[in-house]
């Protein structure tokens, strides 16, 4: 289960790079716009405001996303991207923050653009900071004897999420014009346990999901205290959080 409002913390940080993911799509006047994996829908609402002569389609595989989706007026659908095909008047699909999830991602996306129109558009963004220590230790913690029956195979490799020149080969080689990039966004978090309490939104999901209550109170114990030595905090209570994300946005060839 996802959690819409824990999702949404710290909710400006978190959309951000899907603004700049947008920002690079040069549709004009697209017939529909997909947005694979909307959460609760507050970045949708963007993409209906960009283009308002747009079909908008969101899918996610989460209800409890897909219901707040709903609440807030957007034609949500529960659904698994893996399992998605573009209809054919299809000219924007994005794809913010999910491939990560989904092992042989490569391949989906072979076969998203290949499915797509001429000039459609393609623009997708993964998080690629697994290796980074706020992943590393939870993958040291899950290793432990403690934890290692019950995560084992929970926690996602380091080399999950590729680097932009990988994704920018694979589209091109599909015969797109691709623009690909990576940026580090140096987050600063406020409060207590800030680090945790990031990516008790999202990287932690599947150990949650995986322990029992009690369990994943001591679990979430442990990662506390190897967070704060990894990441300190200001004196002021603040930390900085250094955010890897990798970007691609390709465009299918144009006809003639």
């Amino acid at each position: 289960m996802w959690d819409p409002d824990k999702y949404l913390d710290y909710g400006d940080l978190r959309a951000r790079p899907f603004h700049d993911l947008v920002g690079r799509i040069g549709a004009r006047e697209p017939r529909r716009v997909v947005d694979l994996g909307c959460g609760p829908g507050n970045l949708t609402g963007t993409l209906e405001r960009r283009w308002p002569g747009a079909r908008i389609e969101a899918i996610d595989s989460s209800p409890e996303m897909v219901a707040a989706a709903r609440a807030a007026g957007l034609p949500a659908e529960v659904g698994d991207v893996t399992e998605w095909r573009p209809a054919a008047d299809t000219d924007v699909v994005v794809c913010n923050a999910v491939l990560q999830w989904v092992p042989g991602h490569r391949e989906l996306l072979r076969r998203w653009v290949r499915a797509l129109p001429e000039g459609g558009w393609l623009a997708v963004q993964l998080p690629g900071n697994f290796a980074a220590p706020s992943h590393a230790l939870i993958r040291e913690l899950a290793a432990r004897p403690e934890w290692a029956g019950a995560l084992d195979g929970v926690v996602p490799a380091e080399d999950l999420v590729q680097p932009p020149l990988a994704y920018a080969e694979l589209l091109a080689d599909e015969g797109c014009v691709v623009d690909a990039w990576e940026t580090t966004y140096v987050q600063r978090l406020g409060g207590g346990d800030a680090v945790l309490e990031w990516i008790a939104g999202t990287a932690l999901r599947p150990v949650m999901a995986a322990l029992d209550p009690g369990d994943w109170q001591r679990f979430r114990g442990q990662l506390a205290d190897l967070l704060a030595g990894a990441y300190p905090p200001r004196s002021d209570g603040t930390t900085w959080f250094p955010f890897r994300r990798v970007f691609a946005v390709a465009q299918t060839p144009p006809a003639g």
